[in-house]
């Protein structure tokens, strides 16, 4: 696989600082992490290799949850009331 290891970054609702943190900490030692409820950051030498290395990404976790008959974890009800009362609906 063009990415290798493939970090898990906790979530971290949007905007918080401490999601940039976790993912420049890691940069330069992985071409991908995995943002958890959020979804991936890819790097590569241009656009086209990053987004190569994307798609083959989004298929090897496609089949890593159907092979093992898991389900994607949602986010949990505390957290979409955080969520919610961060970014209210217009």
């Amino acid at each position: 696989m063009r990415v290798g290891k493939l970090p898990l970054i906790p979530y971290h609702i949007p905007g918080d600082p401490k999601l940039g943190d976790a993912v420049r900490g890691l940069a330069g030692k992985h071409s991908a992490v995995l943002l958890a409820n959020h979804g991936p950051v890819v790097a590569g030498k241009n656009l086209e290799t990053a987004v190569y290395a994307t798609e083959e990404l989004e298929e090897t976790a496609k089949l890593y949850l159907l092979l093992r008959g898991e389900n994607p974890r949602g986010l949990t009800q505390e957290q979409v009331a955080e969520l919610e009362a961060r970014f209210p609906k217009d």
